[in-house]
């Protein structure tokens, strides 16, 4: 039987009552997918647009301007719009955080999404989303349209894609 590649996955969310979101996305690689510099750090969130870009068929493609990002749909509608990146390294490891400005999918600015790989005390890698207010309100409980929207829309994508995401960096580091 072939051992699966995402050892260790986990998700969670928690929501706020003033609707921010919180998720985080683990997985546990049996060696570290970049290297402890802030080029490994970017190289994080480099290879996650690109998974957006591949995992949605380029319905969402990402679009960099200057050291800004955006996801767009079909190159047309801004849904998510990202700062410059917040770069962290250390013996600890690496990531990149990007602040969310604005976009059609978040009702106001704020929060961020950020990328990391830790190596200790064990190596792990993590995408977490945390005090973005989605324009849908995904809270439990809420029986809304644009909740389930949230949910089983934009929630769902967001998971699929880590998962995907994952998986490609620690195939591609196993090269």
């Amino acid at each position: 039987m072939r051992r699966s590649v995402l050892d260790g996955w986990s998700s969670t969310e928690r929501y706020a009552s003033s609707g921010a979101v919180r998720f985080e996305e683990r997985a546990r690689p049996h060696h570290p997918v970049v290297e402890l510099t802030e080029e490994g750090a970017l190289a994080l969130g480099r290879q996650y647009w690109q998974e957006v870009e591949s995992f949605t068929h380029r319905l969402v493609r990402a679009r960099e301007h200057g050291q800004h990002h955006e996801l767009r749909l079909l190159g047309r509608w801004t849904l998510l719009r990202f700062g410059a990146p917040e770069v962290t390294v250390g013996e600890s490891g690496a990531r990149s955080r990007f602040p969310i400005v604005g976009g059609q999918l978040a009702r106001t600015p704020g929060g961020s999404i950020t990328f990391a790989q830790v190596v200790w005390p064990s190596v792990e890698l993590r995408v977490t989303v945390e005090g973005f207010v989605p324009r849908f309100d995904g809270r439990a409980g809420s029986r809304s349209l644009a909740g389930a929207l949230y949910r089983y829309g934009q929630r769902r994508l967001h998971v699929g894609v880590s998962r995907s995401y994952f998986t490609r960096l620690i195939r591609g580091a196993a090269r």
